[in-house]
């Protein structure tokens, strides 16, 4: 007699900063890891800038010294859609949370919003030195255990 193997339902993480080009694939690669089969982890950016395009090349070297794949990476613009996707919507600062906000006002999507690092912005290291990206990374390894301490049952 075989028993039927029911799969938990994952938690779904949406991660947003501004571009979707360092901060947001960052922490979508490193939550995705330390989670495991127990999340979906999604990022996008607020701006189509770089709608498109990969991962700024400090973000994927920092993150291939951490011990993360961001290479494939392909920024996307936040939408109504992900927002509705997602169990939790992780903004990187407190400028993304306030926008998001907006976007979300007044729908169900609204309690979902939440810092990434709870009270504390995620530096963007946009036009910075490699040492700010992988500080970067340091600071989203850091916050990552939060978001995924609910889901060891």
């Amino acid at each position: 007699m075989s028993e039927t193997f029911r799969h938990p339902k994952r938690h779904r993480i949406l991660v947003v900063c501004l571009g979707n080009h360092n901060r947001s694939p960052l922490a979508a690669a490193v939550l995705a890891q330390i989670g495991g089969e127990k999340v979906e982890v999604r990022s996008a950016g607020l701006r189509e800038r770089h709608v498109g395009g990969p991962a700024h090349s400090n973000a994927v070297r920092a993150a291939e010294e951490a011990g993360y794949d961001i290479r494939d990476h392909r920024a996307v613009k936040v939408n109504h859609r992900m927002l509705d996707w997602a169990d939790a919507v992780l903004a990187m600062d407190q400028a993304v949370l306030t926008e998001l906000g907006n976007m979300t006002d007044g729908t169900p999507a609204a309690a979902k919003l939440g810092l990434y690092i709870s009270g504390e912005d995620v530096p963007d290291p946009w036009e910075s030195d490699y040492k700010a990206y992988q500080v970067c990374v340091e600071l989203i390894q850091a916050g990552a255990v939060r978001h995924l301490l609910d889901l060891e049952n």
